[in-house]
């Protein structure tokens, strides 16, 4: 149950972050730009692992 909770808190993070991400780049802003890939990258990283706690639950 706990690989649904990641890949859902991922996913939602890594949206957030890419709309932060372009809001940054659209008005010149790159703190919020950083800010923004920063979140994208830790969303991916936890629909990651998400998948692999999925993969591992399976054995």
């Amino acid at each position: 149950m706990g690989e649904f909770k990641d890949k859902i808190k991922g996913h939602a993070d890594a949206m957030v972050g890419e709309i932060k991400r372009s809001v940054g780049k659209a008005t010149k802003n790159t703190d919020l730009e950083a800010k923004g890939t920063a979140q994208k990258m830790k969303g991916d990283a936890e629909r990651a692992k998400g998948a692999v706690k999925g993969t591992i639950n399976k054995f």
